[in-house]
Formats: structure tokens, sequence, C-alpha cells
């Protein structure tokens, strides 16, 4: 036998290739590695932002001075950057991280699995874990909120739950109503219930749909009344992206009756307010209502995993998927029911009681709210409102021109349209840069600064941040705007 020295041999795989007779190997790209990517710096993570995801939002990036930071790590109510200091988290990721950051319990059970190497994807056969997470979201959900869809979003959570709503209700009810200033995702689905022009574009959308103004019981009636066509109604219990909005326990009662009434499937979109947030695991439960479907997603991943889930009635579901010829028509997809995700909403709804968050976010959330209003008295002519439950809070500024003294407002009035959310957009800049405090912003209400830190915010932080907002609001108008336009010409 003939033996090749190593240049013959890559001749002969060279040779080979040109033949098509075997695959060449495939050369790898100019990766970065994760050690690497640990490694960016601001200017190199800026200039891959620009290209590869979001060249616009970096605008908006800039405006606010986030462009200028680098996260190395996070704990609890804080995150810690390249140069060491300690952010206070006000911002909560949307109500995404109850549990603030790298809960230890959570990362614990997570490495577990990891070290046992469990299961993650095993689609072909029943998943202990998704089925354990079913049974607990079903043993925290009120009344006959039995049966659970997993999947990665609270986007994903809503779409099903629409399908679910469309399908029970039958091809004769095709109809969802839906409340102005409404958010529900961005998919094309839920996008239609959406009633925000900035994310509907110019989208074709369904249009099998109805708009009502929120916390509007007349209207409601109103519209069922005149339209037998209509088999769902699709609200948030409270409105996160119009501002914080509430209705009254009068107009949640009465909406129950008359779904139960003119046979309508009544939808509640907790993934925001949902999950302790509102000092009850759902904000429905203020008012002694239940609906009929629902949907978590935000803090249920325990802030390291993606995680959503839709909550039905049993009688609901069945109606819809439960025969074994309509079971698959929307069955969990491939990454619904993870593993590791599902241990991680496990442990977390563990530790939501253990640690008794969500009394926590009650009875703090109250304190955050008190201290709040009293800045307000303060600050009347800055601060037109405050307003929220549990750690779901908003704070809203007067309009620009309202603001300055009395022989400025007529010249700036006009321009108040165009001014909307400068103010919070200001002080949320300066809260951050000279502060250390990170806040939210709403997508319709541009005046209103939104508030969700951790379900384990103490009151020190609530301190800590009402001082930070005092010393900034006592500067006044004039100077907080001067300081403002001197951070983005550095």
């Amino acid at each position: 036998m003939t033996v090749m020295t190593k240049p013959e041999q890559s001749t002969a795989r060279a040779v080979v290739t040109a033949q098509g007779l075997s695959p060449a190997a495939t050369p790898k790209p100019d990766l970065i590695s994760v050690e690497q990517a640990k490694a960016l710096d601001v200017a190199r993570i800026t200039d891959l932002f620009k290209a590869h995801i979001n060249p616009g939002q970096l605008h908006f990036m800039k405006l606010l001075g986030f462009h200028k930071i680098k996260i190395e790590r996070a704990e609890g109510m804080f995150y810690i950057d390249q140069n060491g200091r300690k952010i206070l988290d006000f911002f909560g990721g949307f109500g995404s991280l109850a549990f603030g950051h790298n809960h230890p319990r959570i990362l614990d059970a997570r490495l577990k699995f990891q070290e046992e190497k469990r299961q993650e994807i095993a689609i072909a056969f029943m998943s202990q874990y998704a089925a354990a997470l079913a049974h607990n979201i079903a043993a925290c959900s009120p009344g006959d909120l039995d049966m659970v869809f997993l999947g990665s979003s609270g986007s994903e959570a809503m779409e099903a739950a629409v399908k679910l709503a469309e399908r029970a209700a039958g091809p004769k009810r095709p109809k969802i109503v839906y409340a102005e200033n409404s958010f529900h995702g961005k998919t094309k689905g839920v996008l239609a219930i959406t009633d925000g022009q900035l994310y509907r574009g110019e989208f074709k959308l369904m249009d099998n749909t109805a708009r009502v103004p929120f916390g509007d019981i007349e209207a409601v009636e109103r519209l069922f009344r005149a339209d037998p066509e209509i088999g769902a109604i699709v609200l948030e219990t409270i409105q996160g992206g119009g501002g914080i909005i509430q209705a009254s326990a009068d107009y949640w009662q009465k909406l129950r009756a008359l779904c139960d009434q003119y046979g309508v499937l009544w939808v509640a979109d907790e993934v925001q307010c949902g999950y302790g947030r509102s000092g009850r695991f759902y904000a429905f439960e203020h008012y002694g209502v239940v609906p009929d479907i629902t949907a978590l997603a935000k803090s249920l991943g325990g802030g390291k995993a993606a995680v959503g889930a839709m909550v039905a009635k049993r009688d609901v579901y069945m109606r819809a998927y439960g025969t074994p010829k309509t079971a698959m028509i929307h069955a969990q997809a491939t990454f619904g029911g993870m593993g590791e995700a599902c241990v991680t909403a496990i442990e977390a709804l563990d530790v939501l009681y253990d640690e008794g968050l969500i009394d926590n976010a009650a009875d703090t959330g109250a304190y955050l709210l008190e201290r709040l209003q009293a800045l307000q008295a303060k600050y009347p002519r800055i601060i037109k409102d405050v307003r929220g439950r549990g750690f779901m809070v908003g704070l809203e500024f007067h309009d620009f021109s309202q603001t300055l003294p009395m022989v400025l407002r007529p010249l700036v009035s006009v321009l108040d349209d165009k001014l909307k959310g400068s103010l919070s957009g200001f002080v949320g800049a300066l809260l951050l840069r000279d502060y250390d405090v990170l806040v939210a912003f709403t997508e319709y209400n541009r005046n209103v600064i939104r508030l969700e830190p951790p379900l384990i915010c103490q009151r020190e932080h609530v301190d800590r941040f009402i001082d930070a907002l005092d010393g900034l609001l006592s500067r006044g108008i004039v100077a907080i705007v001067k300081d403002f336009i001197k951070s983005q010409v550095k």
C-alpha cells in the first residue's frame, strides 16, 4: 500500500473536491468569540449596533445618554457599568425583572439543570418540567383558569390567546374589541389590536376588530348590543403603553356581567401588569372578577429565560382545541416549554411566594406612590399626576409650556405637541447621568415616566430614587433644560 505524504494528501483532497466527490472543509467566518464579546468597548459596540441591529434607534439612545454605558454585570437592584458605577434599576425591563438581576436561587436552579445534562428540547416526549410549570401556573390562577399554553414571549402568549378566543367564539362571531391606547405586542396578529400607528406602520392587518375608549363601560355595552358578531374583547388590566392607566372596579365587574350576558369572551392581557406587580398575582384579582383567558410573560422567566403563557378556562380551551382533530391547530412551538426555561420559571414562582414579593409590591409600592405624591405637592407646576398600583407606577409631567413662567407660556404652548416627551426625556437622561438611576417611558403618552422596579425593591431604594428626583426637580425647568443641552454637546 502506498502512503502519501501530507502535501500529497492536501493535493489529493483538492483534486477530489474539484471533482465534486467530497466536500471541502467549511471555512470559518470572522466570528467574535464569547470572551471577545465580553471585552468589546463602547465604541465598538456602537459600531456593531449601527451596522447590524438598528441604526435609527441609536439616535434615541444618544439623546438619553445610554450609548455611553457598557453594562459589565448586574445584581439585585443594580446594573454595574464599565467604570464600576452602580445604576439603580427603576426600569425593570418593562416589568421583566421581578426578582432583580441574577437572583441566586434562580441561578442555582439553572446551574443544576445544566450540570445534570437534563433534556432541553424534547418535542417528541412529554416534558415533566413543562407539565409541572403548567400545573403551577394554574395553581396560581383563580377560578377555572386551568389550561396553559407555553411560549417564549408576551406577544406569542397574546397571539395564542386571541386565536383561542376566536376559535372558541366560533365562525359566526369573529369580531374582536380592543381599547384605545392599547398595547398587546408587535407581532402581526396582535398588531391589529395594538392601538399605535407607530407600530402598525403600513402593515396590512386583520380587519375583524372594533375599538372602544378604555374604561368606558357604556361604549362596550353599546357595541355588544349593536353587533352580534362580536365574540371577544381584549384588554390590558392596567394599560402600560397608554401611560399606566386603570379602570374602576365597577368597570371590571360590569364588564364581566356584560360578557356573560352577551356570550363574549374576555381576554385579560396581564403580560406587564401580572405576576405580582400590582400587589396581587393578577391585577384583575383586585376587582373580584376572572376573565375567560389571560396571558403572562415578562417576569415569568425569572429574568433569566424567555417564557410566556396563555391561561384559559378549560371549557373555553376545549371548545377550540378539545378533539384529536383540532388539538394540533395551535400546539406549543419548538421553544415552548424548553426544559431549562421551565425549570427557571418553576423556581421563580417558588421565590415569588417564599420571599413575599407580591406583598412587598403592594406595601412598598404604596410607599413609592405616597412619596411621589408628596413630590407632586412640592412641584405642582412640573408634576401633573402620579398614578398606578404596586410597582407599576406612572409619573406624568405637565406639557412643557405649563412648567414655564407665566409670561412664556403663550409663546411656548403652540409647541407643546412637538415638545411632548421632552421633559420626561430630560429628566430620565439626567437621572441616569447625575444620580445613577434608570427609569423608562410610555409609548403613547410621552409625558409619562414609567416606574417598574423589581419586586425585591425596598424602602431604601425608593428613598434613594425620590431623593434623586427631588434633587433634580429642585434645579428648576430652565436649569434642567440647560443641563440636558450641555450633556448633548459634550
